[in-house]
């Protein structure tokens, strides 16, 4: 585990297919973030829109 910003993160392998990796290089690129950062913020808009995350998060 490593920790970031006051919290800690988990490594993990993701598999996915080239198609949805290179649409996220992509929007990663468009928006100036990392890989990994554009992954975080696409779960956490999801977890966020679900109501699964808590608030202050």
């Amino acid at each position: 585990m490593v920790k970031e910003k006051g919290h800690q993160t988990k490594s993990f392998v993701l598999r996915i297919d080239s198609e949805r990796m290179e649409a996220i290089e992509k929007w990663a690129a468009d928006e100036f973030r990392s890989i990994n950062g554009q992954i975080v913020y696409i779960l956490d808009q999801a977890l966020k829109k679900n109501g699964r995350l808590n608030k202050k998060a």
